[in-house]
């Protein structure tokens, strides 16, 4: 478990919970940052922080949607707090799932099956954020180390907390428990991105060896998974894109802020999700973009080689047509006939040999053309 406290321009990370619990000792708001085990191991303490900050704590169903590692993206709400979960887009670098998280096989491209796709749950309380992530942690430690970078150098080694430097940070520090999750959904969107050119670079491949009609595509399990791995991936986008507009939709429900910076604050969240949905939204795009593309290379397979069927067939035709005439004449000459010209003369043959060839000669010529033996290139 990683904790972090977060008021103002300044962050804390804090090596235990029990001391937050304590009335006025957190000054800002928390975001409690935890792996599914850690939250099964440590879920009594959770709760206590959680009501003794809020007021409230976690209800028993939503806690097991924070546990199900194959739930889809979903958001969902109470009167005290939002539920919100997201199912990422990430290649698995990290070490093997558990048996009990074990994600979506993956075939066909290598880039493919390295997509994890395990979700990532939020709780947004008014003084807490709690983020349930899979066992690596990737996104947690991804986003506190992009916080913690972002410390002024003065401050590092002294007793007060250190301050961020503003500068370091996209924008600023999250003013709330509901932009840190905003942050943090977008560094989810935007890993998609380092797959991007993997996966791309896989689908060109096998769309240049569709369309060569000198090569002899064998690989045909792996484009088909390949395809319905890109078809669960817009899938999985488009629930993504169901939960960010219903977040925002119940968010822009909420009563009128009384304070203007209280306004300034709402306003600033509504377009970070905007922007956030607007980053779905192009992954949605590339996605679709690349299951176009790899149904477009099987169409283009299926008709170059039809093309080069038809050229072969061309071929054939033209060859017959040139030798029909000839076998007419060799069949006219074959007659059991006792009187036929040219049989009984001494020079017959070559006079028919040379005008077969004439015949043929024109025949090609005459092909030529029209351009039934030109050559495709």
């Amino acid at each position: 478990m990683r904790i972090f406290e977060v008021s103002g321009s300044r962050v804390v990370e804090h090596p235990e919970l029990a001391p937050l619990t304590v009335p006025g000792s957190c000054a800002g708001y928390l975001w409690l940052s935890l792996t599914r085990d850690e939250l099964r191991a440590s879920l009594a303490a959770v709760q206590g922080t959680l009501q003794s900050l809020c007021g409230t704590h976690l209800v028993d169903l939503h806690v097991a949607d924070l546990l199900n590692d194959q739930l889809p993206s979903r958001y969902d709400y109470t009167s005290k707090y939002d539920v919100l979960v997201f199912r990422r887009l990430a290649a698995a670098n990290g070490p093997a799932p558990a048996a009990t998280e074990t994600p979506s096989p993956r075939s066909g491209p290598p880039a493919l099956r390295r997509v994890d796709t395990r979700p990532v749950g939020f709780a947004v309380f008014d003084r807490v954020l709690v983020s349930v992530h899979p066992e690596d942690g990737s996104v947690r430690d991804a986003f506190a180390t992009r916080l913690l970078n972002a410390v002024v150098p003065e401050a590092r080694g002294t007793a007060t907390p250190p301050t961020l430097d503003v500068r370091a940070v996209s924008a600023r520090v999250p003013t709330s428990p509901a932009d840190l999750m905003l942050r943090v959904i977008n560094l989810i969107v935007d890993a998609y991105l380092d797959l991007r050119r993997d996966l791309t670079r896989q689908l060109d491949h096998w769309q240049a060896e569709l369309v060569d009609p000198r090569s002899r595509f064998t690989n045909w399990s792996a484009l088909m998974e390949a395809r319905q791995s890109l078809h669960h991936l817009d899938e999985i986008c488009e629930d993504q894109r169901a939960a960010i507009q219903d977040w925002i939709d119940a968010f822009e429900t909420l009563p009128s802020p009384a304070g203007p910076a209280e306004s300034r604050e709402r306003e600033l969240i509504l377009v970070r999700s905007r922007d956030v949905l607007e980053h779905i939204q192009r992954v949605v795009h590339h996605v679709r973009r690349l299951e176009q593309n790899a149904e477009t290379a099987v169409q283009l397979h299926f008709s170059v080689q039809s093309h080069r069927a038809n050229d072969i067939m061309r071929v054939l035709t033209v060859l017959t047509a040139v030798f029909l005439p000839l076998n007419l004449i060799a069949g006219i000459f074959g007659m059991n006939f006792e009187f036929i010209p040219l049989v009984h003369a001494a020079d017959g043959f070559w006079i028919a040999m040379a005008s077969m060839a004439g015949i043929a000669l024109l025949l090609v010529l005459v092909f030529w053309r029209k351009r039934y033996l030109a050559r495709n290139k």
